[in-house]
């Protein structure tokens, strides 16, 4: 057990100077959160000062302990701690919120002692469960993460999500810290200061939980060392403790939630500093890292062999998903697939077949899934893919915005797109998730038409920065691509063409199938027809569709298995939409729909070969 490394004393007196750092750079900026960052003042200063070991001189140290403030509007203390320990100048955090601070109202990783962007509530546990699997099962390592979670988002359902895998997996090498403050935004948290019941529940889910007084630094010490002893099972320790803390006439009482103190200012920082035993420089010490991971190299991953397929073959291409894993992950060990119970549809189980130590089962909670993905891929230590129905990403939504915030390099796999998965209906049918994802900063996104074209978009993901999506779809599509076909992001592909093009289609995935067939009808009726395949929606070559349709008379015919909203016919428009002799017309799917066999509905809803020929000859009448 680790003995106590700086006294309480000087402890306490971190904490206190916390909370002063809290109020000053608040009430600089006239807003912000320093009754909530007041109630974490002892557990910061226990932790970065007492129990982790890391090094101030490099914060993302591969071998050193993590933390995660999933609680993002206590950032004022939090940047508190590293003006402790000399990392941030004090008067930086006079800058506080200000535009071109890179001490922003919640952290980001534009700090260098940032994992991740926090303080969309919920999100935090998650990421430390990714941080914490990979020191336990992927580096082997003894580095430690510690996770502060405030009560007010326990009771957020992510939370409870990441709650199961940290016990279902027995991350022991975790340190959940609920800071049971009491307080919400508008009132009492559901539970108070009922921590028996934090505890119990805590316990049905097979944690270590122990409850302390939270602003008791020798409880704290003696909790956090205790943690280190306990195998095969996570910890949370249940902190009591009270909204702004030590800020007389304020401590425990509602409406101070994110508000500066305004007028109290000078009282309550009188009282802080009244509170200091040691004026001058304080003597403390940090724990060094006690063992060094190894570094590892995660660029210029590339597949093992070339797709191997021969063309008019049907294949879906999901399954090419899972082959191309398999063959990145034997070129580099690093790959690592995590899924949600959905491995053997997404194909993802490819990997887990060749390598389990390769596969994260996340079971069907997709937050959770997305949350981990993020926490797996901190700091290089692993290349990441996340799977499961694209219409199931739509639920993680928030987790995947985040994941952009935190700079994060997570790639995404969504099978089962569009109404051609046919009988499962509606609820299975990805028609936003094209949308959803072109919507993400500096996000990448794929939609891949063959099995050769998969195989390349998940080697091209591995070595792209920031997030990547690749639509995957259930139908078995004909190959159309020779196997040394090179793919490049942003660079579109012409499947066919003749001598005489009077339109340029563009589709992808099932869509550019049927667009096949009815174009290869249409030249036997002399009516000439080009279709593009764009491999990125994300981004769009917009040079070649403005060439190729200026070169087959202006006009553009987009059908794809998707909502209008926000897919490749938007994707489109928006390329040509300087563009004064280009017509664009857009077929999709117009609204909810139904079940049926796949090539039912690809009829009913016009986007099936014959439905391509028709809304051609229509296009070409105007």
């Amino acid at each position: 057990m680790q003995e106590q490394v700086t006294d309480s004393q000087t402890l306490r007196d971190i904490a206190t100077r916390i909370r002063i750092h809290s109020v000053e750079s608040t009430s600089a900026a006239n807003s912000g959160h320093p009754t909530t960052s007041s109630s974490i003042a002892e557990i910061l200063s226990v932790l970065f000062f007492n129990t982790m070991r890391y090094k101030v001189s490099a914060p993302r140290d591969p071998s050193s302990d993590r933390f995660v403030l999933s609680k993002g509007h206590a950032a004022p203390a939090f940047y508190g701690a590293w003006v402790e320990n000399g990392h941030i100048p004090a008067e930086e955090l006079l800058k506080l919120r200000q535009l071109g601070s890179d001490l922003e109202g919640h952290p980001t990783p534009r700090l260098s002692f940032v994992d991740v962007g926090t303080g969309s509530l919920g999100q935090g546990l998650g990421i430390a469960n990714g941080m914490a699997y990979v020191g336990k099962y992927i580096d082997k390592a003894d580095y430690r993460v510690y996770c502060l979670i405030g009560d007010g988002e326990s009771a957020e359902g992510s939370i409870w999500e990441s709650v199961i895998f940290s016990g279902h997996y027995k991350l022991d090498n975790l340190v959940l810290i609920l800071d049971a403050n009491r307080l919400g935004q508008t009132q009492a948290t559901m539970l108070g200061h009922h921590l028996d019941l934090y505890k119990k529940r805590f316990e049905a889910f097979d944690f270590n939980a122990m409850i302390v007084d939270g602003h008791n630094v020798d409880e704290l010490i003696k909790a956090f060392n205790a943690a280190k002893t306990v195998q095969g099972k996570p910890t949370v320790i249940i902190a009591k403790t009270f909204k702004g803390r030590d800020f007389p006439g304020i401590e425990d009482q509602e409406g101070w939630h994110g508000k500066p103190l305004g007028a109290n200012t000078d009282r309550v920082l009188k009282h802080l500093k009244s509170l200091l035993k040691n004026q001058g420089q304080l003597k403390f010490t940090i724990p060094s890292p006690t063992a060094q991971v190894p570094n590892i190299d995660i660029t210029n991953i590339r597949l093992t062999s070339p797709p191997s397929y021969k063309k008019g073959d049907m294949l879906a291409t999901r399954s090419a998903y899972g082959t191309a894993l398999v063959k990145l992950a034997k070129c580099n060990p690093r790959v690592i697939a995590l899924d949600g119970d959905m491995r053997n549809s997404t194909f993802s189980e490819q990997l887990k077949n060749y390598n389990a130590g390769n596969f994260i089962e996340c079971f069907i909670a997709e937050q959770n899934l997305v949350e981990v993905a993020i926490g797996v891929a901190c700091r290089d230590r692993a290349v990441t893919f996340a799977s499961t129905f694209a219409a199931f990403f739509t639920r993680a939504f928030d987790q995947i915005r985040m994941a952009a915030v935190s700079q994060s390099n997570i790639n995404i796999c969504g099978s089962h797109c569009g109404v051609s998965i046919g009988e499962d209906g509606a609820s299975q049918m990805a028609l936003e998730d094209i949308a959803m994802f072109r919507t993400i900063p500096g996000s990448t996104v794929f939609y891949p038409s063959d099995v050769v074209a998969t195989e390349r978009a998940v080697e091209l993901a591995a070595n792209t920065k920031g997030i990547t999506f690749i639509r995957t779809a259930r139908a078995p599509t004909a190959v159309v691509y020779p196997n040394d076909q090179v793919f490049q992001i942003g660079k579109a592909n012409i499947l066919f063409s003749t001598n005489k093009d009077q339109i340029l289609i563009i589709a992808g995935g099932i869509t550019l199938h049927e667009s096949m067939i009815a174009a290869k009808q249409l030249s036997q009726e002399g009516i000439g027809v080009r279709v593009m395949d764009l491999f990125t929606i994300k981004p769009i070559d917009r040079a070649a569709i403005i060439k190729n349709a200026n070169e087959a008379g202006g006009k553009i015919l987009v059908v794809e298995d998707h909502y209008p909203e926000g897919g490749i016919g938007e994707a489109v428009l928006s390329a040509v939409a300087e563009e004064t002799n280009i017509y664009v017309k857009h077929i999709a799917i117009p609204r909810v729909p139904r079940s049926g066999k796949p090539a039912d509905l690809l009829n009913y809803y016009k986007i099936d070969a014959k439905s391509v020929v028709e809304h051609v000859k229509g296009v070409l009448r105007k």
